[in-house]
């Protein structure tokens, strides 16, 4: 029988040429990522322009519509009341859009800061309240707020905390019945932030058990449909509306700007709910940021 000698030790295998070709489709992958996201940024800036050029106009319009509801230029009836009571409330809609436009152009192209200034947290839900009250009791839903004073002064964007809430009770106003409850409440928090350790030495420290608050914990709760478990995750996306809510004004971007804006300022989001039991909207922000945070994070 003949017999076949074993390759020599220091022979090379011949290539297939696999890794190659896997380097060029990985680097033609990458180009057509970075085309579509080109793509993307400049539909973003297109948006965030074209809102900007409404913004004048819908402005003026507003102001109009307003010294004429005040009846200064001549006294009105019933129906003429009400079709410019119409008018007001499509030009707060359309702005509301103009403004989700630019926060979430902004958002996208890295062009909204966070700037952290002490402050009370506790005037901030106040002020939202304040602002929301008269549409909550024209839709004759109740919206409660009692200050927490366990709450203590802590750096934090001031208005950035204020469009996160305003858009978690604008949502909970929107599909709340009429007769619903929204409250907003605030209170110290001991977040457990899993990391991973770089060495024995943060490993250790981390695994000790917090003594104080090292975070704020701010709570949207309605008494509305409630959310679907399987859809908790997927709210939060951009433009995502559930299927069941079609009908509804808006344009799917209130929670992702939300959920953006919390992340940018090093906090968390999250929805706890069950169909036919309400929502409860919850976010967290360090009392602490980080310097990262306080330098200006997307």
């Amino acid at each position: 029988m003949p017999q076949t000698s074993a390759p020599p030790k220091d022979a090379v295998p011949e290539k297939s040429g696999s890794h190659s070709e896997g380097s060029a489709f990985a680097t033609q992958e990458l180009q057509v990522f970075s085309q579509l996201q080109e793509r993307y940024l400049k539909t973003a800036n297109a948006l965030a322009s074209a809102a900007h050029d409404l913004k004048t106009p819908l402005s003026i319009l507003n102001g109009y519509v307003e010294l004429l509801s005040s009846e200064k230029l001549g006294s009105l009836n019933e129906r003429q009341r009400e079709v410019l009571r119409d008018m007001r409330l499509s030009g707060e809609r359309l702005q509301r859009y103009i403004q989700d436009f630019l926060s979430f152009s902004g958002l996208e192209t890295g062009e909204l800061k966070v700037r952290f200034e002490p402050g009370d947290i506790n005037n901030c839900l106040s002020e939202v309240c304040r602002l929301w009250s008269p549409r909550f009791q024209e839709k004759g839903l109740a919206l409660y707020f009692l200050a927490n004073e366990k709450v203590s002064r802590f750096p934090f964007d001031a208005p950035k905390i204020e469009r996160v809430i305003s858009n978690l009770v604008e949502n909970a106003s929107k599909f709340t019945p009429a007769g619903g409850t929204v409250w907003l409440h605030a209170e110290p928090h001991m977040w457990e932030r899993r990391s991973v350790a770089k060495s024995p030495v943060a490993q250790e420290r981390r695994r000790r058990p917090l003594t104080q608050p090292n975070s704020v914990k701010i709570s949207v709760s309605d008494t509305g449909p409630g959310i679907p478990p399987e859809y908790h995750l997927e709210i939060f996306d951009d433009f995502f509306r559930l299927p069941t809510n079609e009908k509804v004004e808006g344009m799917g971007l209130g929670l992702s700007i939300a959920r953006r804006l919390v992340s940018g300022m090093g906090g968390k989001i999250w929805v706890e709910s069950e169909p036919g039991a309400g929502c409860k909207f919850s976010f967290i922000i360090p009392i602490n940021p980080t310097v990262a945070d306080a330098e200006g994070k997307r």
